[in-house]
């Protein structure tokens, strides 16, 4: 089904890849259940949320009625945290080789400076832990030194220099302690997924997102109105391969749900702008012709971590002669939150990227409650909704292999 489709929804499926993220899918649906009732209220319509029991997957269902409509709605988070978890398992020593690792793959092939043609707020969010490592390392460094000088006047001879070597791992673990405020760790640890393998999947990766892809098939099976995908940050990159591999497989009914993708302050040239990223350009280029799906691309220049308005298809060089996808248009925080509430997230970064998922307090025609609990499959809602005009969609990709 194409962006001309009208279907109606009375039941739903929603399967939601997170980005980079360690923690437990439960915050997602409490930031849901907070931010779905702020909307609601603001706009006008009604959403109750009722959590999932019992084993299996993590999910909560969703009841909602706007003007009069009542749609019934799965969330489900396809949950890869464990992944993220594992792989930020590093020390210090492993950290900073892990800087050293990616500044190269990223200089080295080239990429970064392919990647400061579109948007620099990603690659000053991309280059802040590298910095920021750098200057917790000087600064032990040079507490070191200082307590070095200062024990070897009153001591001459070696104990000053072992004093100050000994100083400079505390003083970097106590740094390390505090990055759930400085982010450094966790943001190296993020680029450093992507970029070990110059842009290829690792293979614990590739295992899941094939058994996502099943998961997705299942409910193409299922008694629904539309399946809806939703990929945010590094999660969109995920949900294009899953959805390519979906289709290529022959795994969409003909008479089945619409199969809908929404991606959210998407990341995607830091992967496919990789020299080995031929995989994802591949399923970039397969995906964006097909008619089985309906694919809308939202991120907003406000968000400093995502590459705004950047069609990622075109800007990785491989769109085809018959490209139809994604949609692109902007979320323009500017004008879809009031002064007030603008004045005070706008130098939130994090949170800023993460307002795709939250209430708006003069919503435009972005709801993400609308989409994921609301009456219309995601076409329906955005037939003959024009591309935002600023998009950026010159071929700026040095690499557009796609051989995997």
């Amino acid at each position: 089904m194409g962006i001309e489709d009208r279907g109606r929804v009375a039941r739903r499926r929603v399967f939601y890849i997170p980005g980079y993220d360690p923690f437990h899918p439960r915050r997602y649906r409490e930031l849901y259940r907070k931010e779905g009732a702020a909307q609601a209220a603001l706009s006008g319509y009604e959403i109750a949320l009722q959590g999932r029991s019992g084993p299996g997957r993590y999910g909560w269902h969703v009841s909602g009625r706007f003007d009069g409509a009542a749609v019934e709605s799965d969330v489900e988070v396809l949950v890869w945290s464990d992944i993220v978890r594992g792989s930020m398992a590093q020390g210090i020593v492993a950290t900073y080789g892990q800087l050293l690792r990616t500044a190269w793959a990223y200089i080295g092939s080239g990429a970064l400076f392919r990647l400061m043609r579109l948007r620099k707020g990603p690659i000053i969010a991309a280059l802040y832990p590298i910095v920021m490592l750098l200057a917790q390392l000087l600064v032990a460094g040079l507490a070191g030194w200082a307590l070095a000088a200062g024990v070897a006047l009153a001591a001459p001879g070696w104990l000053g220099g072992l004093a100050g070597l000994a100083l400079v791992p505390l003083v970097l673990r106590w740094f390390r302690s505090k990055d759930g405020k400085l982010y450094a760790y966790y943001l190296m640890h993020d680029y450093a997924y992507s970029a070990q393998s110059g842009g290829a999947n690792p293979p614990e990766l590739e295992a899941r997102m094939a058994a996502f892809r099943q998961t997705v098939a299942e409910a193409l099976r299922a008694e629904v109105d539309e399946v809806l995908v939703v990929g945010h940050s590094s999660g969109a990159h995920l949900g294009i391969s899953i959805l390519a591999d979906l289709i290529r497989a022959g795994e969409v009914p003909k008479n089945g749900p619409a199969l809908s993708f929404l991606t959210l302050g998407q990341v995607v040239p830091m992967v496919s702008f990789l020299p080995k990223a031929g995989r994802l350009r591949a399923d970039l280029h397969y995906l964006s012709a097909r008619d089985e799906l309906s694919w809308v691309d939202v991120t907003a220049p406000g968000d400093g971590c995502a590459f705004a308005l950047c069609d990622p298809v075109a800007v990785s060089g491989v769109a085809p002669a018959n490209k139809r996808w994604p949609l692109v248009f902007s979320a323009a925080f500017t004008r879809t939150l009031s002064p007030e509430r603008w004045k005070e997230l706008r130098w939130r970064f994090f949170r800023l990227h993460f307002q795709y998922l939250c209430a708006f307090d003069r919503p435009g025609d972005y709801d993400y409650f609308r989409i994921t609990a609301g009456p219309l499959t995601l076409g329906a809602r955005y037939a003959g909704r024009k591309p935002s005009k600023s998009r950026i969609e010159a071929a700026v990709s040095r690499y557009t292999s796609m051989a995997a």
